[in-house]
């Protein structure tokens, strides 16, 4: 079990602090492990092994505390009004009407608690009213490609080096399970369908009672295929339409915040640089690990740019950024991420094959008037020039830099 420290010190500054910690994101993105590293440190502080109560609802043996009151009266058996306990629970979303049960634990007993889901509706307003104010949300995403080289460390030899790692990681995406073993692309995209299966059917169909699957499927297709591209709700009606399918457009809109509460897409909204204004059309949307347009689409060269976008924004998230799409008069600065005050402008392209395409990805930064550092991302290996302050830097440099 390899550690995720970028987790583990963001959830060590909240141990023994008043709120719930509720970890979230995409099944398989490794919030139990992150759990399990959890329970270790825990451990290393001098916990009693007995104080710590980690279940996860998703096996077996808790399936008769699936109702808030027998998994109340569980945990009140195993406590002690003596001492505070350390509850670590698992895909708690399975309990039906969790909030409730966590509540009274929280009222009736000295516990410090940490939850992870599958679902954002474990934020939804019901949460909201049993838990106002007393939780703090910790997002996990799939492994960066610094936890990858990390990963490759740790599980394979010499002998199983790699000529290009990153190349490695663009085909192969960061779900944890793929780079634990020597998986094939052909195989590694099963397991990822199979994910994938498991989040539409489980916490997309089930959980938002859709019955039109084969719908829900053909909004997912419309989205994985505009990777990079703004669009809006009328739009992927509109391409129905043209297919002689008519489809509300508020169908549409209530299945892509279906595949936002699953964690299988993120949207990012767009901000007006000038008018300093978010705004509410033309959104773009990426997906929580691009392993699933290859298991689900297949491989598309024709999409490289907007699959590195997929990537640099997944990484700006994990490093705490509020991430939009900029709009400058009528251009468009791929990501603005802000964090605690200072901003970063990026620009994220294939390769700059000649000084017209230079020229294009650089000008909407040179026409920002502030002075925060932008930078224009790539995949190429010999163009290095950086212009005017706007810095060019190789994909692979950029996710491993410390400086952003």
């Amino acid at each position: 079990m390899i550690s995720r420290p970028l987790y583990i010190e963001e959830i060590k500054n909240f141990i023994n602090k008043p709120q719930i910690k509720i970890i979230t994101g995409i099944r398989r993105s490794g919030k139990s492990t992150v759990l399990s590293l959890l329970k270790q440190e825990l451990l290393n502080m001098g916990i009693e092994q007995h104080r710590i109560i980690q279940m996860n609802f998703e096996s077996f043996s808790y399936s008769e505390l699936l109702d808030a009151r027998s998994f109340y009266v569980h945990i009140k058996e195993k406590i002690q009004q003596s001492q505070r306990y350390y509850l670590l629970l698992d895909e708690i979303q399975e309990v039906e009407n969790w909030e409730k049960a966590v509540n009274s634990i929280l009222v009736d007993f000295d516990v410090d608690i940490y939850l992870t889901g599958s679902n954002s509706h474990l934020l939804s307003s019901d949460l909201a009213t049993f838990l106002a104010g007393r939780y703090v949300e910790i997002p996990i995403y799939t492994i960066s490609y610094k936890e990858f080289l990390d990963f490759r460390q740790h599980y394979f030899s010499n002998a199983d080096k790699l000529n290009n790692p990153f190349v490695h990681y663009l085909r192969m995406g960061g779900f944890p399970v793929i780079h634990t073993l020597n998986y094939d692309t052909e195989t590694a995209y099963k397991v990822v369908r199979d994910i994938y299966s498991s989040v539409i059917l489980r916490d997309t169909v089930q959980r938002y009672k859709i019955r039109d699957v084969e719908l829900l499927e053909r909004v997912v297709k419309y989205a994985f295929d505009n990777i990079g591209n703004t669009f809006s709700g009328k739009n992927v009606a509109d391409y129905f339409k043209s297919q002689q399918r008519k489809v509300d457009i508020n169908t549409i809109y209530n299945y892509l915040k279906a595949l936002e509460g699953a964690f299988i897409l993120y949207r990012v909204p767009r901000y007006d640089i000038k008018g300093k204004e978010l705004l509410k059309t033309q959104e773009k949307f990426y997906l929580s690990d691009i392993s699933l347009l290859y298991a689900t689409m297949g491989y598309r060269d024709r999409m490289i740019s907007g699959i590195l976008e997929n990537i640099v924004f997944l990484e700006l998230k994990r490093r705490g950024y509020q991430v939009y799409v900029g709009k400058l008069d009528s251009r468009e600065i791929d990501f603005i991420a802000e964090k605690q005050g200072e901003k970063i402008y990026l620009q994220v392209v294939y390769k700059m094959e000649s000084s017209q395409t230079a020229e294009r990805e650089f000008l909407p930064l040179l026409s920002i008037d502030d002075q925060y550092p932008k930078y224009v991302i790539s995949m190429d290996d010999f163009w290095k020039d950086s212009m005017d302050g706007v810095k060019h830097m190789h994909i692979s440099d950029f996710l491993l830099s410390e400086g952003f």
